[in-house]
């Protein structure tokens, strides 16, 4: 379906080079052309189609239940960082997609062993370390699980913030965009992708079988702390993790620095307050040399930790 003909910045285009829309030309434009309307719903899941006022992308909005976006929220929801299911992989999801069993993330919690042997290469001990792996998960953390749920914007550390902040899922999905901008590094564009999300009904469906499969975590887990970590001197603080620590694995020293407020970058920038480096520290030290920010080692943080 035409709108029109096009005209593009250049006459001849090489296979490097993207081509860019200067302008829509109506006059040449057929006369029997129909004029093309932006649903307002989803052709496939009927979930409301919303476009943010900054981009030129509109979107489906029903993330968890929209069969076009099944296989890749499928991926997301079982990843390390989310979920953490050990063996669901790309390839396995998309022989589960494909042959119907499984829809949204809750009919992983859902599914039998005759469900899986007939899969290719699934064996009966494969099928029953993949059921095992399911049911181990559903001791989760509330970030883990915010994150899981692939909302648009949301990454894993907005999703500990949060987590931090409300300390209930109940909270973080009756809260306002008001009340979620007051939650750390969430400003309005996170916070519409929140609400969004929160306000399509058959997201909270999945949510609400999510949780009815089992799926559990402890609320209030990181609200006992919120103070606490508002009062600690490390609160708002960056750090940057480089190099291997003596006794602290990467993501044990992140946990206890996020513990008492602090973040953890990827990255040194200026506004890195310490850069903690361990045996074989490469460039991010170097950097944080020539930007004149604070190294410490792993003593050095425990004492920070410790005040």
């Amino acid at each position: 379906m035409w709108l029109g003909l096009i005209e593009s910045f250049g006459q001849r285009l090489h296979s490097d080079v993207i081509p860019e829309v200067v302008r829509v030309v109506p006059d040449r434009r057929p006369i029997l052309a129909p004029e093309f309307v932006m649903p307002k719903s989803c052709p496939v899941c009927g979930s409301q189609v919303v476009r943010a006022a900054d981009e030129a992308v509109a979107r489906c909005s029903g993330g968890l239940y929209c069969p076009a976006q099944r296989k890749q929220a499928l991926i997301h929801f079982a990843s390390r960082r989310a979920m953490d299911i050990e063996g669901l992989g790309d390839k396995l999801v998309e022989q589960l997609v494909d042959a119907d069993i499984v829809r949204t993330p809750a009919d992983l919690y859902k599914m039998g062993l005759l469900a899986l042997v007939n899969l290719e290469r699934m064996a009966d001990k494969s099928a029953t370390n993949l059921l095992a792996a399911i049911e181990k998960s559903k001791q989760t953390t509330l970030a883990r699980f915010i994150y899981a749920l692939g909302i648009r914007n949301v990454g894993e550390a907005t999703a500990k913030d949060l987590a931090r902040h409300f300390g209930s899922l109940d909270r973080v999905l009756a809260a306002d965009q008001e009340q979620l901008m007051q939650v750390i590094d969430v400003g309005p564009v996170v916070a519409q992708c929140l609400r969004q999300f929160c306000t399509e009904p058959h997201n909270l469906e999945v949510v609400e079988q999510l949780r009815a499969a089992g799926v559990t975590w402890v609320e209030g887990e990181f609200a006992g702390n919120a103070s606490a970590a508002a009062g600690s001197s490390l609160s708002g603080k960056v750090f940057v993790l480089t190099g291997t620590l003596p006794s602290l694995a990467r993501e044990e020293a992140k946990a206890l620095i996020e513990a008492v407020g602090g973040k953890v970058s990827g990255s040194v920038s200026k506004r890195t307050d310490y850069v903690v480096a361990g045996a074989e520290a490469g460039s991010k030290l170097e950097k944080a040399q020539a930007l004149g920010v604070t190294v410490i080692d792993e003593a050095q943080l425990q004492a920070l930790l410790d005040q």
